[in-house]
């Protein structure tokens, strides 16, 4: 019972600390998000594990609906396309999976939205560095604070946390909120 209830008691710690440093950067991201698909552009996605599912979930929630039903907005979440992925890892490398695909589709007004709890993935680290050369805007769902992914994003939401649970918890909150906050701004 005890390692349920520390559990528990660690969450609420990640939580409320997300409700009182991050209100301002969640606005601000959602602002960001839904100034791209006004201007034409696409929201981009990446992360490794639990965190490209996360993107996978957020991509969804764009292209078909969160809450309620409105114009598909367009959203990408990189290397769900299996036989991409595995290309580009093989004939390059596992760093250059995200990348690479930038290069091909990525362009000036889009959007990266970079999601590592560590924020030292280096395949992750590698997409912000060519959505940056691109000339796009960069958002970034970090766990740890002062990281080299938060070093290059306009905005960085971090769960402040050592726990990539807990981090991920956070961050599927924030993620949630925007998308309402995006579903308001859109027919």
């Amino acid at each position: 019972m005890s390692k349920i209830l520390n559990m528990i008691a660690e969450h609420k710690k990640t939580v409320q600390y997300f409700e009182e440093n991050s209100v301002e950067t969640v606005q601000q991201i959602a602002d960001m998000v839904a100034d791209t698909f006004k201007n034409g552009g696409t929201v981009y996605l990446c992360g490794n594990g639990g965190s490209m599912a996360d993107c996978q979930h957020l991509a969804g929630e764009f292209v078909g609906k969160y809450r309620k039903v409105r114009n598909p907005l367009p959203a990408v979440a990189l290397s769900t396309d299996i036989a991409q992925t595995t290309c580009i890892g093989n004939d390059f490398s596992f760093n250059d999976i995200f990348s690479r695909q930038l290069e091909a589709l990525g362009k000036e007004g889009d959007l990266l939205w970079a999601f590592s709890t560590s924020g030292t993935s280096g395949n992750v680290i590698a997409a912000a560095e060519t959505a940056g050369k691109k000339g796009m805007k960069i958002i970034a769902f970090t766990g740890k604070t002062d990281s080299p992914l938060e070093a290059m994003a306009d905005l960085c939401l971090c769960a402040n946390s050592q726990k990539t649970n807990h981090s991920q918890e956070v961050h599927e909150l924030a993620y949630h909120i925007i998308c309402d906050l995006i579903d308001d701004k859109f027919d």
